[in-house]
């Protein structure tokens, strides 16, 4: 079983098509069984999009239409006409970059049985940039969880307080998988990394029997660029795991150097 992450960026990405391109013919020749996305944007004046698509899972609770230019929308219909079938989720969480609405999918090759709209920060405005929320399916017996949190040290929306609601969520599931951005650096301690750890959660990377060395942001990048450590190279982008399970391996993608950049992020690939 492979799981993927990557936080996309998406319609602000300069060039897009062509890198969406580029990270589709990726998913169809690697076929990951789940992968999660963050920063799945669709331009909010958009059209809607005319017809329901079958494929597509609505999450609980979201009350924005799928639009034409919806990222998520247009990787799925990509990959059913290269013959990759896909279920899948949106959950936009907010107004990105003033113009869209941005958010988090989920792709399964397995059918998604149940949604989950999660409300990680204390703000619920629509229109506020640093509103969270966390986007989970089940498929199978398993629940997968898209992930995009705040900052430690950010005294208006702690990440402390979003990771007590997203592990109070998932702690009550039979197994679990946090895939996205964390904006905790792993090798940072006495933050949000040690904190996931210290709750029970295990670092896929860290079970991984066959690692790189995991860096998937290697330049300064939004939200970040006010730090002192702006520019070093950081592994934020994570996959946790509710259980110890083994793992086989764990690459860094879209870095480069084996796949091309297609993000502001580079994304992990597991094995299982």
């Amino acid at each position: 079983m492979r799981l993927l992450t990557l936080n996309t960026h998406s319609l602000v990405e300069p060039d897009y098509e062509a890198k969406r391109k580029f990270f589709v013919d990726f998913i169809a020749k690697e076929q990951p069984d789940v992968f999660a996305l963050q920063e799945v944007n669709q331009t909010a004046s958009a059209p809607a999009m005319p017809i329901p698509l079958v494929d597509y899972c609505p999450c609980s609770g979201n009350g924005i239409l799928l639009k034409e230019d919806n990222h998520a929308a247009a990787v799925a219909q990509m990959l059913k006409e290269e013959g990759v079938h896909y279920y899948w989720s949106w959950l936009p969480a907010k107004i990105g970059y003033d113009k869209y609405d941005e958010g988090m999918a989920i792709f399964s090759r397995m059918p998604i049985t149940a949604t989950e709209n999660l409300l990680l920060s204390r703000t619920d405005d629509y229109h506020y940039w640093k509103t969270r929320r966390a986007l989970g399916i089940c498929a199978g017996d398993v629940w997968y969880y898209a992930v995009h949190m705040g900052w430690w040290k950010d005294e208006e929306e702690p990440f402390l307080d979003q990771w007590e609601k997203m592990s109070h969520a998932a702690a009550g599931k039979q197994m679990a998988f946090l895939l996205g951005d964390f904006n905790s650096e792993a090798a940072v301690r006495g933050e949000g990394y040690d904190l996931i750890a210290r709750d029970g959660w295990q670092d896929t990377y860290c079970l991984a029997q066959h690692k790189d060395d995991g860096y998937t942001v290697v330049q300064a990048i939004d939200g970040w660029r006010d730090t002192p450590d702006a520019a070093e190279k950081k592994r934020i982008d994570q996959i946790w795991c509710s259980k110890v399970i083994p793992v086989k391996s764990s690459r860094v993608v879209f870095r480069g150097t084996q796949e091309p950049q297609v993000s502001d992020h580079a994304g992990i690939l597991i094995e299982l």
